[in-house]
């Protein structure tokens, strides 16, 4: 199961973002998959209440948000959904396999929530987003 090995690199930044910013409490994860990388999200879900107790991420909710492949047509220009599998231009007056993905294929962590230390001010507070 390659999503564990995915998850425990999406644990290790998150870790490395909460202590450079101070962080005294990792609430949430929030990362996009896409349909294409292949990725299982309930793996990913899985994985992530496997790796995190015993950890500062442990309790912290892993939200997940997925995204269904997106593909442009070279030839006529519309843009459709598509499976994994099946790319060709939905256009019936096209049906090109010349096609490129412009969605779907999304693997990322867009978002964390932390608290601080509400002792921390001015520049401090500013650089973290507070």
């Amino acid at each position: 199961m390659h999503e564990m090995g995915i998850t425990a690199e999406i644990l290790k930044a998150v870790l490395e973002v909460c202590e450079k910013d101070g962080a005294i409490k990792l609430n949430t994860v929030r990362a996009t998959v896409g349909d294409l990388t292949e990725v299982v999200p309930d793996s990913l879900q899985f994985a992530w209440e496997v790796l995190t107790p015993g950890t500062f991420a442990e309790g912290a909710v892993l939200e997940i948000t997925e995204t269904v492949g997106r593909s442009e047509c070279i030839e006529c220009g519309t843009q459709f959904e598509h499976d994994r599998y099946d790319r060709h231009c939905t256009n019936p007056a096209c049906g090109s396999f010349a096609t490129k993905v412009i969605g779907g294929d999304e693997l990322r962590v867009d978002a964390i929530d932390i608290d601080l230390d509400e002792s921390r001010t001015g520049e401090d507070a500013v650089a973290t987003g507070e």
